[in-house]
């Protein structure tokens, strides 16, 4: 009975704790809509065209189902990762999210303080709300990543990095998927660009190149600036040269699907994959990310870490992204819903019951660590 009482207390507790906030991502979805103006909302969900790739991350998910392994031992799990020589607590990081203050007002830093609580790596977007140096100093010692926009005036570009490896970010994501705007339907409905209003600017209008090119540093003058430069159609493999002059920092691309590109990346010296359709926000009609990572992964072999993102939602999604080749995941509107709806807290959660969900999916699969989590626990249906 006493023992009962325990558990009853403990159910009350976490009740309480968490009755104002969701718990599933469609509950932090719905709320996160009812709370933000339709413009920045939209922009957040949606994606290219049709949003066929949006539909296709998440249908990816569902063709694969796990096999769980009975009596096995799994009193004692961990999530523990390394990447690039760095103990993690989790295989779960953070994407790169730009102009999150369109969500909440504290944006990025809501954001910093959740990741570095729990533990969990963040991605820096280029276009953030808030300077890189300023993330930072929210993190202290916590890791986190730089992810870079290529801008056409690469010394720009080659500044930005400089200033993230000095302000401590661990490594460098590169993303290669925007070399030009995607078709975003719902965005051109609602005549809302968050990056013509300036809400991604502060990385740039804080950097003395870029402001060498103003001839008067204004917020007009810096968003002609950034929209001026920010798409690169003509980068190719021969830019990372360039870029690997600029830092010691491992260099990731991000936005690989084809098999090809990855064997470009390696030959090209590149030290991580992040294998994403940029969470179906540029190419409509593209390959999910999960469908897309088996190959790579054959490709990879182990020789560079290998990441995914787009249409996580789940510990069970962690667990099949992983069995499939991954070494970790990255997750993007989840904790932006979360940031929405409840700033700093609102992260937190959604990290929370992720990692929670992870734990348990692990366990009921019969796995204790993310090396047990193979093609083995899988089926295609």
């Amino acid at each position: 009975m006493a023992s009962l009482n325990k558990e009853t207390l403990l159910f009350t507790k976490i009740q309480k704790e968490t009755e104002a906030l969701p718990i599933s991502f469609e509950d932090w979805e719905q709320r996160a809509r009812e709370l933000v103006p339709p413009g920045p909302f939209d922009y957040t969900y949606g994606g290219s065209g049709a949003e066929e790739t949006v539909a296709a991350n998440r249908a990816a998910f569902s063709r694969w189902a796990i096999v769980p392994r009975m009596l096995r031992d799994v009193t004692n799990r961990t999530m523990q990762i390394s990447l690039f020589g760095q103990s993690l607590k989790t295989p779960i990081l953070l994407a790169p999210v730009g102009m999150q203050a369109i969500s909440h007002p504290e944006g990025e830093r809501a954001t910093a303080r959740a990741a570095a609580a729990a533990g969990v790596p963040l991605v820096v977007s280029t276009v953030s709300s808030y300077p890189l140096e300023e993330i930072a100093e929210v993190m202290g010692d916590a890791p986190r990543w730089y992810q870079l926009y290529w801008s056409s005036d690469r010394e720009v570009s080659a500044s930005m990095v400089k200033r993230a490896e000095a302000a401590g970010y661990s490594a460098i994501v590169l993303t290669v998927d925007t070399i030009m705007l995607g078709w975003k339907r719902r965005d051109f409905r609602n005549g809302y660009s968050p990056l013509r209003e300036g809400k991604g600017m502060a990385n740039y209008i804080t950097d003395p190149v870029f402001c060498s090119r103003l001839s008067e540093v204004t917020p007009e003058k810096a968003v002609e600036e950034i929209l001026r430069t920010i798409y690169t159609p003509a980068l190719t493999w021969h830019d990372l040269a360039y870029l690997r002059e600029q830092t010691k920092l491992p260099i990731l691309i991000k936005g690989i699907l084809h098999p090809e590109d990855a064997k470009l990346a390696l030959a090209h010296g590149v030290d991580g994959i992040i294998v994403s359709n940029h969470g179906g926000r540029q190419m409509d009609g593209a390959i999910a990310s999960l469908e897309a990572l088996p190959a790579i992964a054959e490709v990879v072999a182990g020789k560079i870490p290998l990441l995914l993102d787009s249409g996580v939602r789940t510990g069970a999604d962690v667990v099949k992204a992983l069995a499939l080749g991954a070494n970790a995941v990255l997750i993007g509107r989840p904790f932006i819903y979360g940031l929405a709806v409840a700033g700093e807290k609102g992260v937190a959660s959604v990290i929370d019951t992720l990692l929670n969900e992870l734990d348990v999916a692990m366990a009921l699969s019969g796995s204790t660590c993310v090396a047990d989590l193979n093609r083995s626990i899988l089926i295609q249906r």
